[in-house]
């Protein structure tokens, strides 16, 4: 596999990846997003459709690839930027989001919403909070599809 293809094929696992994780840390055990964390969502699915375009329209491939790359590391920046309003190094520019669920009427469902706020990390690894290891995994993602394209472009 050429270095080229094997971008192309990380454009699309590394966004699909991390979005597989925050759907099933959402769905499958109640971790929540909160509005930044939905930010960082948004970058990655145009990353996979970007991507998955690449392997439709052979002559735009490198370009889509590009692209993808820029929107995996936008997400990434994103969730640099979140994890540093967690760990309290700076302030916010969002107010805390909720997520209304249920059955009910509608002042039911928001007294019962969950509070999710921004700047408190529901859940971590070694320290790393979930936007820290998006921060860590798109960047690093980034870098290596970069370092991929570049290597199969001097050949």
């Amino acid at each position: 596999m050429t270095h080229s293809r094997t971008a192309q094929w990380l454009a699309l696992l590394v966004p699909l990846a991390l979005i597989a994780g925050a759907l099933t840390s959402q769905y499958g055990f109640g971790l929540f997003p909160c509005e930044m964390c939905m930010w960082q969502r948004w970058p990655h699915y145009t990353a996979i459709v970007l991507a998955a375009l690449s392997f439709v329209v052979a002559p735009a491939r490198t370009p889509l690839v590009w692209l993808a790359t820029l929107a995996i590391a936008v997400s990434g920046a994103i969730g640099a930027f979140h994890a540093g309003v967690e760990y309290g190094w700076w302030e916010g520019i969002t107010q805390c989001a909720t997520n209304f669920s249920g059955e009910g009427s509608a002042l039911e469902r928001i007294m019962n919403a969950p509070v999710i706020r921004c700047d408190v990390a529901p859940w971590d690894l070694f320290g790393v909070s979930l936007a820290g290891w998006n921060a860590i995994f798109s960047l690093g993602g980034a870098l290596v599809i970069v370092t991929l394209m570049l290597k199969g472009k001097a050949k």
